[in-house]
Formats: C-alpha cells, sequence, structure tokens
C-alpha cells in the first residue's frame, strides 16, 4: 500500500486552519486519521521546574466546576435566535437543566448541566464552534 503524502498534508492542513484536535479521511477502504495533541506544544516549551509550580499554582487556585462539551459542533445559548438565553452569568442552575444547545448534523443536542452551582463564566459565543471536551461553561 502506497502512502498519499498529499492527503495528510491536507488533513494536517485542515487541523491548523479550524484549530481540531482530529480528522479522519476515509475513500473506499483507504481510511486515514490524523491527530495532534494542544498539550504537547505547551509541555515542550515549559522547564521541568515551571511545569511543577504551574500545576501546583492551577489545583491551589481553582475551586470551580467545569461543563464540557460532550460533542463536536455549533453551540447556541438560546433556543432560538433573540430568544431567551439558557444560562446567565449568576444564575444558580439545578444538575439536568439545559446549559445550550450543541447543534452536530443538523440535530440540535440539549446540553444538560451535571452539577448543581452558580454560572461564574460562559466560556463560548452565541455559533461558535466547539469542540469535543472543550470547556464551554463554569460553576462556583
Amino acid at each position: 500500500m502506497k502512502i498519499n503524502k498529499k492527503i495528510i498534508k491536507e488533513l494536517n492542513d485542515y487541523l491548523e486552519e479550524f484549530n481540531l484536535t482530529e480528522i479522519e479521511y476515509t475513500e473506499k477502504d483507504v481510511r486515514v486519521k490524523v491527530s495532534k495533541s494542544i498539550i504537547s506544544k505547551n509541555i515542550e516549551n515549559m522547564e521541568p521546574v515551571s511545569l511543577k509550580k504551574a500545576i501546583r499554582e492551577e489545583v491551589s487556585v481553582d475551586n470551580s466546576k467545569k461543563i464540557t462539551s460532550p460533542i463536536i459542533g455549533t453551540a447556541y445559548l438560546a433556543p432560538e435566535p433573540g430568544g431567551k438565553k439558557f444560562i446567565e452569568i449568576g444564575q444558580k442552575i439545578k444538575k439536568g437543566d439545559t446549559v445550550m444547545i450543541v447543534e452536530a448534523m443538523k440535530t440540535m443536542n440539549h446540553i444538560p448541566s451535571p452539577l448543581d452551582g452558580v454560572i461564574k463564566e460562559i466560556s463560548v459565543e452565541d455559533g461558535q464552534p466547539v469542540e469535543f471536551g472543550q470547556t464551554i461553561a463554569t460553576l462556583d
């Protein structure tokens, strides 16, 4: 089997262009999957001592709870354009309350809160693309 380097190069370019962590291409019996690690770039540039210090500081300072996207798609903060947002900063929410909608492949997926808490930060804008595991909101 001959590897088509042009396809791999194109897929790698798409990773950078669309800020993706993984992309897969399938044609007939050929499947190519290209992925990258976001963390590796940051760790390579850090000295071991400063990395340990940074990890300790982050753990001790951040007591908030993060809500992450379970899928890749487009985030919507309201059920319809111009509608009332699902969450606002300072709002109390309960486990199971809809935080936002993530559209994937023309399907509107309601994202429930996994925890009770108060909205501290909304990390995405309306209509913004989100990745799997990306923080979409933070609770206190």
